[in-house]
């Protein structure tokens, strides 16, 4: 499934995108020339649009697509740095997971070995995972789409490597999010439930993965449950009155966008009566898990240049603005 989804792909956006198909990855066509630094990241298949939806001008200038739930390879994630960099060094971005970090860390070595400085950022602002029990820490979800925006914008001001993995970090400090979920996402080799969940039942804190959440509740109103959800969120971040967000309504593939613009809406509200600006919102399908009945929210802190950036023109197959 996964090789004839990603041809498909290629073929659909043949316009925009790059595959080789022999070493496992893709490039933009038309990358932003003003760009000194090529950023890359990847990730398993089953999270689209993610990464290859924002893959182009304004955003990622390479994805090393992964199998179904897995990290790319290290040669992938190796062979299209090589292909993309242009001479200033290469950034990779980094979903906090063991694989994943494995694989990265890896083809950095191997590029540093070549000659080609390579930093990273690793994208960490999953509340749910913030456990000691848990061995990498916070997972890296929603918030990678945010991070691929506003880093793709100041790459294109022609920033150099160290800037923008400053730049990056900090974004990632100014992020998080949080996953519910009614149902699980069906398996596509069997077409099975990944797990189980009474009717009117909620798993709160949901991994992208299908990874079951640390308490399963039952399923409160939807005023209440945004409310509860927008509590969290701002409890980790601490924003003071007046203070501007950026904030992503993610739906996991099971929700309609009919939902997700009434989630829009409470959160909207919620942040209203906290005194706090939404300055930009983005509502849809952006990190799913195949076809989990599920959503997610992701706020980040936002100055005037990071709204700035994140206006920026990015011309991806799924970029929507």
């Amino acid at each position: 499934m996964v090789p004839d989804a990603l041809a498909g792909f290629a073929r659909v956006h043949a316009d925009l995108v790059v595959h080789d198909e022999q070493a496992g990855f893709f490039r933009a066509r038309y990358p932003a020339p003003g760009r000194r630094v090529a950023i890359v990241s990847g990730g398993g298949c089953g999270h689209e649009p993610l990464h290859l939806g924002f893959l182009g001008a304004g955003m990622l200038d390479a994805v090393c697509p992964g199998q179904l739930m897995a990290s790319p390879h290290n040669r992938q994630v190796f062979d299209a740095s090589r292909a993309v960099s242009r001479g200033a060094g290469v950034l990779h971005l980094v979903k906090n997971y063991t694989g994943d970090r494995i694989n990265f860390g890896i083809a950095a070595e191997r590029l540093a070995h070549e000659g080609i400085d390579c930093a990273r950022v690793l994208i960490d602002d999953d509340l749910a995972s913030d456990s000691p029990e848990s061995a990498t820490g916070r997972r890296g979800t929603g918030a990678a789409v945010l991070v691929e925006k506003v880093l793709g914008a100041a790459a294109d001001t022609g920033l150099g490597l160290r800037e923008l993995a400053d730049l990056g970090t900090e974004l990632v400090s100014r992020c998080r999010s949080l996953a519910v979920a009614s149902a699980a996402h069906r398996t596509p080799a069997t077409g099975r439930s990944a797990f189980d969940l009474a009717e009117g039942d909620l798993e709160w804190g949901v991994g992208i993965h299908g990874e079951r959440a640390r308490r399963t509740e039952s399923r409160p109103a939807l005023d209440e449950l945004v409310t509860r959800m927008t509590e969290e969120l701002l409890a980790a971040l601490d924003p003071a009155a007046g203070d501007s967000v950026i904030a992503l309504v993610n739906g996991l593939g099971g929700v309609t966008r009919l939902e997700l613009y009434g989630v829009a809406r409470e959160l909207a509200a919620r942040l209203d009566r906290w005194g706090l600006v939404l300055e930009r919102v983005l509502v849809g399908d952006f990190v799913t898990a195949l076809d989990m009945r599920g959503f997610s929210l992701t706020l980040m802190r936002a100055d005037p240049e990071t709204v700035k950036w994140f206006d920026a023109p990015a011309h991806t197959p799924s970029w929507p603005r």
